[in-house]
Parts: C-alpha cells; structure tokens; sequence
C-alpha cells in the first residue's frame, strides 16, 4: 500500500499566473496580457501584471519549495519571455531568467518539469491568426528548440501542452479565456488540431535535441465520471461516458488523448462532430502520435454516474449539502482512483497527476499562521483514492499540488485562493499554510503519513479481490478463465467464486463476461473491425460463444451493434441523451476550469 520509491512529490504554477514581469527585460505581449487590459473580461478588472512577482523573488521562492520538502516543481515557460515576437529572435534576458530558475531549483534539491505552453500565446502570433494559422504547429517547434538548447543539459521532465480542452474550448469557443473567441465548431477543432500537431512536433525536437535522456509527457484536462456504486454495471456506465465524445463541447478524453498516444480521432468523435471535424491526413497523425513516457492527468473533480436501465450512464446526482469548494467545484476523491484506472486501462501508460487541488478563501489569522483545514482534508481524502489506485497496481509516478502559491486565476482575478503559500498581493508577503504543512510530512514519509488516516475497518474489499478486479481490468482481452486467475492468486478457483460473489454480490464468471463485452464494445466501434478479430482480441474463444454472450448481455447481435452505432442510434453500451444534455462542461457550475 506504500508510495514508489521514486514517487514524485510536487506542486506547480504557471509563468502568467504567477512570474509578473509583463513587460521586463524585452518580454513580448501574450494573449493574457490583450485579454485583462479589455474590460469587463476579469473580475474587479484584475490582471497577473504583478501577481506574485515571482520573476523577482524565485529564489525566496525556491527556498519555500525547499521548507516544504518538494521533490518536484512543475512550471511554465512564457513563450513571449523567450520569443518576443513569438518566432525569430530569441530574447537573451528571458531565457537566462530560467536558467537561474533551473540552477536554483537544483541547488535546493528540486527536480524541474517544464511546461512549454500553459496558455500564454505569444500576442504578435495571435494577429496572424493564432492557433488557427498552420504554421502554429511549425512556430512551437522552433521555441521549443529555443528552451531544449538552453535548459536540457540539466531538466529532464518536459510536459508539451496543458490542458488543450481549456486553452482551446474557453479560448475559441466559449471566449471566456484568453484569446476570448467565440468561433464555430470547424474553426474550433482546426486550432485544437494544430495544437496537437504543436505537441508532436514538440516532442520531435526534445527527443532529437535534449542533452540528457528526456522524459516527455503532455496534461491534458482530466474529464472523469466515476461510478455512483461500485456495482459492475455502474462501473461499467462511468468507464463508457469517460470514454464517450460530446457533441456540443470539447469537454471530453478521447478527442485529444487518442491521436496523442493511439494515432487517430476516435470513431465516435469522427461521428459526432461531423462535418466540423478537421481533415487529417495520415501524415498529421504521425506527426502526432509521437512516443511519450507519462499521461498527465490534471484531475479537480468529477461527475458521478450510474447505470441506466439499458446500461447507458446516466447522471447521478450529488445529495443536497455535498462538499465543494470556494470555486463550487464537487469534492469528488473517488476522481483520483478512477480517472487513473480508466486512462491507464485506455492508453497503458505510466500516469502522473500534473494537477489536483482546491479553491479556499484562506486568511492569515491572529497568530500570523494560515489555518486551511478543508485543503487538508480534501488531501487526504484525495490521496488515499490514489493509493488505492496504486495498491491496485495502477502504475502512477507523480502528485502535484495546485498549486504551489496563491496567484491569478485567469479571468477570477484574485478572487480564489489554491495554493499550499499564502500571498499577500499587496506586500508580496509569503505564509506557509497549514496544508503546506502537512504535505511535507506527507511528503518525509513518502505517502506513509496517510496510514493513520485510513478507516480502522480496514479497506472495504479484502486484497484478493482487489486483485481479482485488477488482473480482470488488465486482461480482459487475454483469454482466460476462473481457474488461470485463482492460479495467479494461488488460491483454489471455489474460493475465489466464493469470495468474490460474497464481496460483490455478482457471479465472478459474470462480472468477467460483463467486462468482456464493454470492451469488445468499445472494438466494434473502430473502423474496419471484423467480429472474428474482435472476439479473439475480447477472450472468446470462438465467434459463435462471443456472439451468443454480446447477445444475451446486450440485447443485441454484434452485427446488429455496429451497424446501429455507425447510423449513431443509441443502443447497449451507447451514451443516453439525459447524461449529454447535463453534461457539455463536466467541471460543473463554471466555464473556468484550472
């Protein structure tokens, strides 16, 4: 149940929310810097101008990431801080601010992870059509060869893009983000199409140019549905509508997750977005579909879920009086187990949570402390759900903390406060808060700090049929049976029918068939699948027996599956409009999303 031993402990910022500096030392203008000086964009006309100065105070800065025991900081390079322009000359003053950045945080014993772009579109781009124009692809290669040239021979852990669903669906579509667009769909998934080819040839240029072996990985905004029971058939609901692609939004996993790591646009976004979708070439796609080390999760919340009545998700609503933060964000722990399990389960890679954390209203109070029980709590409750994911064998590398101090939230101002340090905006006075606190023993411990939180009952599902479901989840296209998995459990198949039923409440026989078919599901809506390749790659062991078990769980004949799929009917294992019309911003009750 412990932590690696190489688990990465950190927290993280971005260069606009937190560095100031807009205009020193030939820095160029971003989109951020155009979007806060309109009126009316952000709340009380506030903009990250100053922040937390940190351009000026990184080295108190670092020392604090050093107090706190981090082992890891992920931060942000503005790319107008390094390119003014946005391409072509590069601005000395700029780039030597990272590597003073960089040789601090290694002095002090902190890895650096860079983040190449964290929104921060450099202005003079934007007016020659910004992530639109399709030499956007070709001008973040050329910074990213600026910053590997300079920072590679000591930073090994490089993250390309955060958060695309943000930068693109609140900058383009919904225009309540910098560059505040409000573009139809074909125009909308034409920048996020350049960006991901942005990502692919970023990730050329580490891999070709980095002087120390590079380890590369993208976050992308987190879309999590859990289940609202632990029933198979709810699990079964939330693993479908995390996988599922809205039609009216960008809020979702596939769209930007599979080209990225699977070398394509997922069937079902292909269908529902329709004409709108861009036209992508094979060419475009190998640019993409580069080889990356980790999927970067930045996870805050999610959205419970449940089965209904022919298996398709359906909300599940939260009772009245559920915990949320300043931002009216669910408290969801249940997100940092599941939303792990099911993208390692899609894309088998290494996870890492590039972000999680929580919205206060914290003060400095009487005794010059800084007390933010609620961020403790939603720690804890947030990384037990991750060790559980762990103890599961889910393979996670990493924990960052958003973030690592107060600092503008984009168009809330300073109205919300995330961070493990208090700052005071107006004298730039740093306070380690409570959670700062705690997360460093947390962090001493390497994760052994949170057994004393752990229910005196114990885990709610003995350790074999924690595996039992692990072994299932990682096989299910493997063919095997009850007597090969108890074998591996070395425990008599009887027994682990048994157990499992008493646990479960369901058949283990059944709950392997249920699984079989939601991922055989899944296969058929692929292009040119064949039944025969899709029962073999399922555990059947012939087309006859997987044909009979589709039909008799889903109510339905393979054939029949595809078919009504591809015509984009709703059948067994497809998404009920009652989830779609609740769901185009699944982070809930804001259009900003972290």
């Amino acid at each position: 149940m412990s932590f690696p031993k190489h688990f990465h402990w950190g927290a993280v910022t971005s260069a606009y929310q937190l560095e100031g500096a807009w205009d020193a030392d030939g820095k160029g203008q971003s989109v951020w810097d155009m979007f806060t000086r309109r009126r009316g964009h952000v709340w009380e006309g506030q903009t990250g101008q100053v922040a937390c100065d940190h351009y000026h105070r990184y080295k108190g800065d670092v020392g604090l990431m050093a107090e706190i025991g981090l082992n890891a900081y992920r931060f942000s390079i503005s790319w107008p801080r390094v390119m003014p322009s946005g391409t072509g000359a590069v601005n000395e003053a700029g780039l030597a601010f990272y590597d003073r950045l960089v040789d601090e945080l290694l002095a002090a014993g902190v890895q650096p992870w860079v983040t190449l772009f964290h929104w921060d579109f450099p202005y003079q781009l934007f007016l020659r059509g910004g992530w639109l124009n399709p030499e956007s692809p070709a001008w973040f290669a050329k910074y990213t060869a600026a910053v590997v040239e300079r920072l590679s021979d000591r930073v090994t852990h490089w993250v390309t893009l955060n958060e695309p669903q943000c930068f693109i669906g609140l900058g383009y579509h919904d225009g309540n983000h910098a560059p505040g667009l409000r573009l139809d769909f074909p125009e909308v998934l034409l920048a996020g199409h350049n960006a991901l080819l942005a990502h692919g040839r970023a990730v050329e240029v580490i891999r070709e140019r980095a002087k120390k072996k590079p380890i590369v990985g993208w976050s992308p905004a987190g879309t999590i549905y859990y289940p609202a029971t632990e029933s198979p058939e709810d699990v079964n609901a939330a693993r479908i509508a995390t996988n599922s692609v809205w039609p009216d939004g960008v809020w979702n996993n596939r769209w930007w997750g599979d080209p990225v790591v699977l070398g394509g646009y997922p069937e079902e976004g292909l269908r529902v977005y329709g004409a709108a979708a861009p036209k992508a070439t094979k060419a475009d796609f190998k640019i993409i579909q580069q080889p990356i080390d980790f999927y970067g999760c930045n996870i805050f919340q999610g959205e419970a879920i449940k089965a209904g009545p022919t298996g398709a998700p359906v909300l599940a609503p939260v009772p009245p009086g559920h915990p949320r933060t300043l931002y009216l964000w669910n408290q969801t722990p249940e997100a940092l187990y599941w939303g792990p399990k099911f993208l390692a389960e899609t894309y088998k890679l290494p996870i890492v949570i590039t972000e999680n954390g929580m919205s206060n209203c914290d003060m400095v109070g009487h005794d010059g402390c800084v007390h933010d029980p609620v961020r403790v709590e939603f720690m804890i409750s947030y990384l037990l759900q991750l060790r559980r994911a762990l103890a599961e064998g889910i393979d996670v590398r990493g924990y960052f903390v958003w973030s690592l101090m107060d600092n503008f939230e984009w168009q809330e101002g300073y109205k919300h406060r995330f961070g493990l340090i208090h700052v005071d905006f107006v004298s730039q006075r740093r306070t380690l808060k409570d959670s700062a606190l705690w997360y460093r023993d947390v962090i001493a411990s390497n994760g052994e700090e949170l057994e004393k939180y752990v229910p005196d009952d114990g885990p709610e599902q003995p350790y074999v049929i924690q595996e039992t479901l692990r072994y299932i989840t990682t096989h299910v296209g493997e063919a095997f049976n009850i007597k090969d998995l108890a074998g591996h459990l070395r425990c008599h198949p009887d027994f682990l029918s048994r157990k499992f039923k008493q646990q479960t409440g369901t058949d283990l026989s059944v709950h392997i068939r249920r699984l079989r078919i939601a991922h055989a599901s899944e296969l058929l809506k692929r292009p040119g699948a064949s039944i025969d390749e899709v029962a073999e790659r399922s555990g059947f062991s012939d087309r006859i027996h997987f044909t009979k078990v589709f039909r008799r769980i889903t109510g339905q004949t393979p054939g029949q599956f595809q078919r009504q799929h591809r015509v984009g009917a709703e059948g067994a294992g497809g998404v009920s409009s009652t989830l779609r019309l609740q769901s185009k911003n699944p982070r809930a009750n804001t259009t900003s999303v972290r």
